[in-house]
């Protein structure tokens, strides 16, 4: 998990999503004073009142959280965990490298699954080396990289642009940061809420899965038993738990 970086690409997004949000409300109870562009950027250019944030992201109108979209660069992950992320499609964009144009000869870099031992010879053998050999062996023999990324394993490393309103981000870290995922995909969300809670907290004070809130746990008879404590306990758990691996 060390080598994953994460970065928000578009920081200033985040404060104009909270000042939309406070002009959406007002809006629909001001309605009858807006007679002109004027009255309403007088509405819009207020300033951001962070309690007035927390207490309309309680409301059950989300389309107060929709007015903003977050862009988020992930590098590093695997490609198992960018199939698990791009699930997510409702208002979300994603935009990856490709094994289709990229040319990977010679310039392979995998991630290590949590608890394999990365210095062992048998485990790179049988988990990459193979699959490394025969990429670079279809690219000598003039194979596209696009016939060739066919023999890539779900553990080859890639790059993930992620697009997002806030609501949904908060919607997939509740879903990703649950212990019903891989850690490699638990890690990454926690990293995100945290840069995003660091930015805004009240926009996202309310985020985190049903348990962490006592609201029990969505998964029903696949319930893992423990409910989520608080976002630095569980990444330095993760990280205790995988100190011999490079995911």
């Amino acid at each position: 998990m060390r080598q994953i970086e994460i970065q928000i690409l578009n920081e200033t997004e985040i404060i104009d999503a909270e000042r939309a949000m406070l002009a959406a409300a007002r809006l629909t109870q001001r309605g009858h004073k807006i007679r002109c562009m004027e009255d309403f950027l007088k509405l819009y250019d207020k300033d951001i009142d962070p309690d007035l944030v927390a207490s309309l992201c309680k409301l059950p109108h989300v389309t107060l959280q929709k007015f903003g979209v977050i862009n988020v660069m992930v590098i590093g992950l695997s490609r198992r965990a960018l199939a698990q992320l791009t699930r997510h499609q409702n208002e979300v964009k994603f935009m990856a490298g490709s094994l289709q144009y990229s040319n990977y000869a010679e310039r392979q870099n995998y991630v290590i699954p949590p608890g394999l031992d990365e210095d062992s010879e048998a485990t790179m053998e049988i988990l990459y080396d193979c699959a490394s050999r025969a990429y670079d062996h279809l690219i000598a023999l003039g194979c596209s990289p696009d016939q060739a990324g066919y023999v890539m394993p779900q553990g080859f490393r890639t790059s993930l642009l992620i697009s997002a309103t806030p609501y949904q981000w908060k919607h997939m870290i509740g879903q990703r940061v649950c212990r019903r995922n891989t850690p490699e995909v638990r890690y990454i969300m926690l990293k995100i809420w945290q840069e995003f809670a660091a930015l805004a907290p009240e926009l996202f004070e309310s985020t985190g899965p049903s348990c962490y809130w006592g609201c029990g746990c969505e998964e029903g008879k696949l319930c893992c038993g423990r409910a989520f404590t608080a976002r630095s306990l569980e990444l330095e758990e993760l990280l205790n738990e995988n100190k011999t691996d490079t995911v």
